[in-house]
């Protein structure tokens, strides 16, 4: 309110009186000053290169593997590869995995499991981490990270089939109701990665499950289709009167923030729980087939496109120069000949008499004295105001020459038409009839949008081309039928709700629903790289601390590039989960969709995102917070060599981190459903956002920020 109220900025006149004074004529100078350094600003950033970024479900299959394990876990693939040569020479006599015969592989499964029922924890533990490395892909008989990956997916496939995902998911529910395990954690001061090392390798089993068989491709045999769609059938639905398998992840989210907990290892939790919903619910691109069907289903017309699809295709830019080069000549002192009968309103005259005629001419086709236009614009540039000023004396029906048009159609590249079809509600329509009624007749007639008598022909073709384009959304729809329900609850009967895996997930989160977003969100603000540590403030770090604190620099480089690490992969989860779940269901019923966005505002989730994006956005997205020796499947392969501060500071050569693109792009995407057709959630935003989300917009030339930004600004 200072910058308001201050001297030039458009306050109160600095001396009382109507002028304000000598103070009062700085205030050109300072607008053309800040003019210049807005300028130079834009300069600047027409320079940053277009961010090739491919925006789809999840990164890479080999990279989301990777971030399933932190660097201090490095030490434990050898220890996983021990465990099972130790228990494999046992059964097995002069023969490594790869060369024995299916069969032969599932009977050795068949062994693992039975030995995974006995009594001694330590004895479990060795069996698990058998089971493990098996599906980390035997990487010890391994030439190269492609032969990981493949000998990963055929042994998830082949541990699905015998059975191993409900033997672990029958251990983990051991191990989240081991009081002893939380006391322990609950009475030492500082929990460490060895406080969750049973739950780290039972979680890490299921996660490479989930992900391997999520993933699809044409080569896939048709056995492992089969399991693909059996195994999602078990994570959806009610088996053996058990709940979903989200909805013990999320009592192990909600366990672990009201600190009943502290080990449990968060990071692996809730990759392990956005991947699930997105195998049983679907991606972003499945979401776009179901509202197709839907919207099938309920008779209305289909999609002209899917959004995302259109804005991959486009290209980012930066605003054109000569939009500077107006706002400076607007910002300076006006001429002698602008003063007396040419005030202010007949400046507003003139420009929208300059925008009549400037677009009545048919911008698109090709002149031939384009050489000559180019010169003689250059040479008049600062002309603008007064050739502008020109046009009114001129008959408004013949246009300009084109030496004296206020900007040239080589300068302007108006766009033939929009990328994506408009959308126009049923509310915009009677909006519009509303005002124009009050204007030209003095009554409205209510949602009548049919009866145009009394209004003038060019209300009647805005309300055609208005009606065009009309858009009836499935929303549009449910709560139609919702109001018909409440009217006549006896004659229309029950409603029959389909038993859809969107639905059962909704009806097993929904007592406790509030805790749930009230968690995530917690989690995602001590991740976030803006939050201060505080006391109360939970610790996410327990699955990434040593048990002995690094003593050289080297190893403190080393822990916090993995720290922070640890804290954009959590970043990346949680956004993408909300995101996931706020889309699916918006698309199975919207008053769904409004009750998890009410309580996701009441968590004060708008403040987070807009204090997520109160930072360097371009550093955030730049960061190299990795290492690719310890990465894996490449640090299976090869030795691993002895760490340099050259080595830590590398990281890899991309432009970009993906991750972290990708939770900026999905905060943005989350805050416009939060925000959208809300009034009273955009003031509270609009209050809050003290210029933080154009920021986001520094972070690179990238179509698809572009396009969320916008929507939100």
């Amino acid at each position: 309110m200072e910058d308001l109220a201050a001297p030039g900025n458009g306050g109160p006149p600095a001396n009382g009186n109507g002028n304000g004074g000598g103070k009062g004529k700085q205030a050109a100078p300072k607008g053309r000053e800040a003019f210049r350094s807005q300028r130079r600003e834009s300069e600047g950033s027409v320079d940053c290169p277009t961010l090739e970024f491919e925006y789809g479900d999840a990164d890479g299959h080999a990279a989301e593997l990777s971030e399933l394990y932190s660097y201090t876990e490095s030490l434990e693939f050898t220890n996983n590869r021990r465990c099972f040569e130790e228990d494999f020479k046992t059964q097995v006599q002069g023969k490594e995995w790869l060369e024995l015969e299916e069969d032969a592989q599932k009977a050795y499964i068949m062994g693992l499991l039975d030995r995974l029922e006995v009594v001694s924890r330590e004895q479990r533990l060795k069996v698990a981490r058998a089971v493990l490395y098996l599906a980390q892909g035997t990487f010890g008989e391994c030439d190269s990270e492609v032969d990981v990956l493949h000998w990963s997916r055929y042994n998830c496939f082949l541990l699905y089939q015998m059975g191993t995902f409900s033997t672990f998911l029958e251990l983990l529910h051991m191990e989240i109701d081991n009081s002893q395990a939380c006391s322990s954690a609950l009475r030492k001061p500082a929990v460490s990665i060895a406080d969750s090392t049973e739950l780290r390798v039972l979680l890490s089993v299921m996660y490479l499950m989930v992900e391997n068989i999520r993933l699809e491709r044409e080569t896939d045999p048709c056995g492992w289709r089969t399991a693909r769609e059996t195994f999602r059938t078990e994570l959806s639905f009610f088996m053996h009167n058990e709940e979903p398998f989200a909805l013990l992840l999320f009592s192990m989210v909600t366990k672990f923030c009201s600190g009943l907990a502290p080990h449990f290892p968060i990071k692996k939790v809730l990759l392990l729980l956005w991947k699930v919903v997105m195998f049983t619910l679907g991606g972003f691109e499945h979401l776009q087939t179901l509202k197709v069907q839907k919207r099938a289903e309920l008779g209305l017309p289909p999609l002209a496109e899917d959004s995302i699809q259109v804005v991959k295709s486009m290209r980012a830019a930066s605003p054109p120069s000569y939009t500077l080069d107006l706002g400076e000549s607007q910002l300076a002192p006006p001429p002698s000949k602008l003063r007396g009968r040419r005030g202010s309103r007949r400046q507003l005259l003139t420009k929208q008499d300059s925008l009549d005629i400037y677009n009545e001419r048919d911008l698109f086709k090709t002149e031939e004295p384009a050489a000559e236009e180019e010169e003689e614009s250059a040479g008049d540039g600062e002309r603008t105001l007064d050739g502008e000023l020109d046009l009114l004396e001129q008959d408004p029906l013949v246009p300009p020459p084109p030496s004296q048009a206020p900007l040239s159609a080589e300068r302007v590249a108006f766009p033939k038409g929009l990328p994506w079809a408009p959308k126009v509600r049923q509310k915009d329509i009677e909006h519009f009839l509303e005002m124009s009624r009050n204007k030209f007749i003095g009554f409205t007639l209510g949602q009548d949008t049919d009866t145009l008598v009394g209004l003038p022909r060019p209300i009647h073709e805005s309300v055609k081309t208005l009606k065009q384009h009309k858009y009836i959304s499935i929303a549009d729809v449910q709560i139609k039928n919702e109001e018909e329900l409440e009217k006549c609850p006896m004659s229309l009967g029950e409603e029959v709700v389909p038993e859809t895996p969107c639905e059962i997930l909704y009806q097993g989160m929904l007592y406790s629903l509030p805790q749930y977003m009230i968690a995530l969100l917690k989690i995602l603000l001590a991740a976030a790289p803006t939050s201060k540590a505080k006391t109360d403030s939970i610790n996410i770090l327990a699955d990434v601390l040593p048990e002995e604190m690094p003593i050289t620099v080297l190893q403190s480089m080393k822990l916090g590039i993995d720290v922070n690490r640890h804290k954009e992969i959590i970043v990346k989860s949680i956004s993408t989960l909300l995101l996931l779940l706020l889309k699916h269901f918006k698309l199975n019923h919207i008053y769904q969709f409004e009750y998890v966005s009410q309580h996701l505002v009441f968590a004060n989730c708008i403040p987070l995102i807009l204090k997520f994006f109160n930072q360097n956005i371009l550093s955030y997205i730049t960061a190299k917070n990795s290492i690719s020796v310890l990465d894996y499947p490449c640090c299976t392969i090869q030795d691993l060599p002895e760490l340099t501060t050259e080595s830590l500071e590398a990281g890899d050569n991309s432009q970009f981190c993906w991750r972290n693109l990708f939770s900026c792009i999905n905060l943005l995407r989350l805050l416009n459903k939060l925000t959208k057709w809300k009034h009273s959630r955009t003031m509270v935003s609009v209050a809050l956002d003290h210029g933080t989300l154009p920021k986001a917009a520094l972070a690179g030339k990238l179509a698809m920020l572009y396009n969320y930004l916008f929507k939100i600004l």
